[in-house]
């Protein structure tokens, strides 16, 4: 296994450094682990309405960056509080959407470090005492996956809640009531010796935890450090996506019909423009997972007649796995019809 520590403060060049080394660099089967942290930012998963997550007003007066993400999965609030990891394997060496596998090389490590009731919840949680403090996400392109989270250390959380929108099925389907009651920080559940540590120094000390060493020093050779060369491809990254306005918001017509309902695998919310009985344009939004683009289904119910029988045929014979991974195609059918 190999790390690197990122020294940009900027969510959006983070992403981009990560998508560079998950599809531009050749590291062979051997595993790699990322850790970045940046200002304040929200990042959106790749099927959501980012003008629907966020409260712009907060946004902009705050000065609090967005963008949106790769992978699926929902919106996130991030500042110098809040460390991100991300590993990147082979397709082939993990299951698309296993997020245990992943988080538990790092929950052993919190455990080790005091927060011994730290566990992996629900599909894509880390809680500690019951609360949460780390969110995860994960990608998956050309033979390779990459799985990436949040370790609240010491988030504002007041920020949490006035800078996010949390659709209101979502927060029922959960059976609370705010998002302050379902977050946590993780550093009062550390050991005393932890209780002012900063998060690069909660960094090394996870990355040592993950090597299996006291210093830093011992795994020199496992560090990559990024170069000017690899730098100039990432800022192309950076400028076509992450700076991107298009890429970030998006264009958003107005669609004469919304279809949106929780499942246990993610919220599916979509927008058709139906006319003359024949589904004009559809757009699907939400924090679902799928190894591949959604905007391909989108795609294949273009032009299809707006009826069940008709919308349950092409789900079926194109698949929905894929797009929508862990909730089955009748149910995306009778949601949309």
């Amino acid at each position: 296994m190999r790390y690197v520590s990122m020294t940009s403060r900027n969510i959006g060049m983070n992403l981009a450094t990560e998508q560079y080394l998950m599809n531009d660099k050749d590291f062979g089967r051997e595993p790699l682990v990322l850790f970045y942290y940046e200002e304040p930012c929200i990042i959106v998963g790749r099927n959501q309405n980012t003008l629907e997550e966020i409260n712009q007003d907060y946004v902009r007066e705050h000065n609090i960056r967005v963008t949106r993400r790769l992978s699926g999965g929902g919106a996130v609030y991030q500042d110098l509080g809040n460390l991100c990891f991300s590993f990147v394997v082979p397709s082939d060496s993990e299951e698309f959407g296993d997020f245990k596998s992943f988080t538990k090389p790092i929950v052993d490590v919190l455990h080790k470090m005091g927060a011994t009731t730290a566990e992996v919840s629900g599909r894509n949680d880390i809680l500690v005492d019951g609360k949460k403090f780390s969110g995860n996400a994960m990608y998956s392109r050309n033979g390779k996956t990459f799985s990436h989270g949040t370790l609240m250390l010491n988030v504002d959380l007041n920020v949490v809640a006035d800078a996010l929108h949390v659709a209101k099925d979502k927060i029922a389907s959960k059976g609370i009531k705010s998002v302050r009651s379902r977050v946590t920080n993780l550093r009062p559940f550390l050991d005393k010796k932890y209780q002012n540590i900063d998060v690069p120094t909660f960094r090394d000390a996870l990355i040592k935890g993950l090597f299996h060493v006291d210093s830093l020093d011992e795994i020199k050779e496992k560090q990559y450090e990024i170069t000017p060369e690899d730098q100039k491809k990432i800022n192309e990254i950076y400028e076509q996506y992450y700076n991107n306005w298009d890429w970030v918001y998006g264009k958003s017509p107005e669609f004469t019909l919304k279809r949106r309902k929780h499942f246990d695998m993610g919220t599916i919310d979509a927008r058709l423009d139906v006319k003359d009985g024949v589904i004009k344009n559809i757009k699907f939004y939400g924090d679902f997972f799928g190894p591949e683009d959604v905007s391909a289904l989108a795609d294949k119910l273009q032009g299809v007649k707006y009826d069940h029988d008709v919308i349950a045929k092409v789900l079926n014979e194109n698949g929905t796995q894929q797009y929508i991974t862990g909730i089955p195609t009748d149910q995306i059918t009778d949601l949309l019809a």
